[in-house]
């Protein structure tokens, strides 16, 4: 009988595809959050140069700008930032407050999977062009031109998608 009601009813539907989505929203930002706090874990002992104390001072600064922190909290957090030696004393000093840029997770560099891919269109692609030319060799060329134009279109296209990602670094 539920079954039915969900089948009827549009409302129940977008609930469901609703709290769905807003269920993989959320595992999505607990990732997100998780890697930030596995890179802080691993930065915790490093010592902190120069440039990151200027970053930490901006965020402090962009903080105070959005209305977060008053003028004399501002300045506590940023002699704090002033004495911490480490990363792990930055904790101090962002206590209810994001993390500075430099804990968020670079991104993945592209893969190799698409040449990957492209290395398997060609084996598949093999077969029917060697057919192609055996029927080109035995002079059936509406036969050969069957077999062995698509194979040839379809090996460039894919090495055309899996170039893809190179044109479009070119491009920037």
């Amino acid at each position: 009988m539920a079954d039915r009601d969900w089948e009827r009813r549009p409302d129940l539907r977008s609930g469901r595809a609703g709290q769905l989505g807003n269920l993989a929203g959320m595992a999505a930002a607990a990732g997100q959050e998780a890697r930030v706090v596995a890179a802080r874990r691993r930065l915790a002992s490093v010592r902190l140069t120069d440039e990151e104390r200027r970053v930490c001072f901006d965020e402090l600064a962009e903080q105070f700008a959005v209305g977060r922190l008053d003028e004399q909290e501002l300045h506590r957090r940023v002699d704090l930032v002033q004495e911490a030696v480490t990363h792990g004393d930055l904790l101090v000093a962002f206590a209810g407050l994001p993390a500075p840029g430099f804990y968020a997770p670079q991104p993945k560099a592209p893969g190799r999977w698409r040449w990957a891919a492209f290395v398997g269109a060609v084996w598949l692609a093999l077969p029917f062009f060697l057919t192609g030319l055996v029927f080109l060799v035995f002079g059936r060329e509406i036969a050969a031109a069957i077999f062995g134009l698509p194979a040839v279109f379809w090996v460039l296209a894919t090495w055309r998608w899996a170039s893809a990602p190179k044109r479009e670094a070119r491009r920037r």
